[in-house]
């Protein structure tokens, strides 16, 4: 049996918590592969820096050198520091090389290069932290694993058929001489070996692709929470943890607003139904979440209430539209040329509206401005909306739901600008004002969620 094991940057980011991920690591008693993210605050560092290439090279390369050693130094005594400093200088000297090697710093492709940089440190920590602690250990990066990804820089998507070649004949070996993989998450390599970013956040997305690639019989992910919760903690304290999600309720929860796992993690897991786990590195005796899927139904109406906030409804207006789908074809691929993720689209006769992130919107309105102003009579925008997303069981089949919820909107004193239902079958997704979010989550949480009223459902 394979267990994949994901720790993120929190999980990796000290000496204490790269010694807790080792003791983690070394309790499992399956064969396990371990994926690791960046120490926490390392990508973040790489981003910053790339934007003030190539003045600051110099300062990038002392404070990443500094922030690794001192690390290492907490963890390896004298000896098992001289083996770590070898491959330490080697991977250095490349990173250094990066740095100097005169490319554009405004390159994706470059960009993709040195923000994921961070994958191959925090790696190398956590093997020489296994390796002092008696276990037989490797650190491999994605082109050693031939993880390989496709798409376009900062949002690749994995080749999932070929990864599973590739990590077949270069990983497979390890796992059968009792040697414990330990991976890069973030990226993948090009055709032409260039690392391709999966995203921010991207590492768990990394780890369910090794663990597709392996056939993993479960993949762990170790984070700083307990799990996926009933709604976010900070807006009601007495949030639930959700001990047992299909993998349909989860993917929307990611997507749509909850911080627990990327929301890209689930579909490579799903393909071969393997269960995945959320658990919390610093509380390595609570079970957390399994996501797989079967579960038995719960009784209550919602299962889990999710918020994504700061987003802006762009509604572009023209006679007729609906009987012109070229035209919202043109609008949309026009949206698309930025990878703009797009959360929701409603339509009417006159008008196609999308919700978009604020950050988005400048550049979606310069694109918009490129069509031909005789085919769109107006475009508007409202900024300051969150989107609600309630997850619950067969909720398409439950009579009166839609009511039931938006009676605890109303009661919020929130209008309603945008509606999903129908798209999935656990969720029904709403757009408030974020002014007014906050209230619709904690009425809808109190009343619907782990034990709330039900009643003439």
């Amino acid at each position: 049996m394979i267990t994949v094991m994901k720790f993120g940057g929190t999980s990796v980011g000290s000496p204490e918590a790269l010694q807790r991920a080792a003791g983690i690591i070394l309790s499992e008693k399956n064969d396990k592969i371990v994926v690791a993210s960046a120490m926490s605050g390392i990508t973040n560092f790489l981003v910053k820096g790339s934007e003030s290439l190539p003045d600051n090279r110099q300062e990038i390369i002392d404070e990443f050198e500094k922030k690794h050693l001192d690390v290492a130094g907490q963890l390896l005594n004298e000896e098992q520091m001289a083996a770590f400093m070898e491959d330490f200088n080697a991977r250095m000297q490349k990173f250094k090389e990066l740095l100097w090697d005169g490319a554009v710093p405004n390159d994706p492709y470059y960009i993709d290069n040195l923000t994921s940089q961070g994958e191959r440190f925090s790696t190398l920590i956590l093997c020489h932290a296994l390796k002092a602690a008696g276990a037989r250990s490797v650190a491999l990066t994605s082109e050693d694993c031939g993880i390989y990804a496709e798409g376009k820089p900062l949002s690749g998507s994995a080749d999932l058929r070929r990864t599973e070649s590739m990590m077949a004949m270069k990983v497979k070996p390890y796992i059968n001489d009792g040697v414990i993989p330990v991976i890069t998450g973030f990226y993948g390599i090009k055709s032409d070996g260039l690392p391709l970013t999966f995203g921010r956040g991207g590492s768990d997305y990394s780890a369910a692709v090794v663990a597709n690639a392996m056939n993993a019989d479960v993949l762990e992910i170790w984070t700083d929470v307990d799990g996926f919760m009933s709604t976010d903690p900070r807006i009601v304290p007495e949030a639930i943890k959700i001990d047992e999600m299909n993998f349909s309720e989860a993917a929307e929860l990611a997507y749509f607003g909850a911080k627990v796992l990327h929301p890209r993690t689930i579909e490579p897991v799903r393909m071969k139904h393997i269960p995945l786990k959320v658990r919390n590195s610093f509380k390595p005796d609570e079970p957390g979440t399994i996501i797989h899927h079967l579960r038995k139904p719960k009784d209550d109406l919602l299962r889990s209430v999710a918020i994504k906030t700061d987003l802006s409804i762009i509604s572009i207006g023209s006679a007729e539209i609906a009987y012109h789908p070229k035209m919202v074809a043109r609008i949309v691929e026009k949206i698309a040329e930025n990878e703009v993720v797009i959360y929701s689209i409603s339509t009417s006769l006159s008008t196609v509206a999308f919700l978009v992130h604020n950050n988005d919107v400048r550049s979606i309105l310069l694109k918009l401005n490129t069509l031909d102003p005789e085919d769109i009579e107006r475009i508007e925008v409202k900024s300051d909306m969150a989107l609600v997303c309630a997850v619950g069981d067969n909720l398409l089949s439950k009579c009166g739901v839609s009511a039931e919820i938006f009676t605890a909107v109303k009661e919020a004193r929130a209008n309603v600008e945008m509606i999903s239902e129908g798209a999935s079958d656990v969720s029904l997704n709403f757009v408030v004002p974020m002014s007014r979010a906050t209230d619709v989550v904690k009425i809808l949480h109190n009343k619907y969620v782990g034990g709330g009223s039900n009643e003439g459902l």
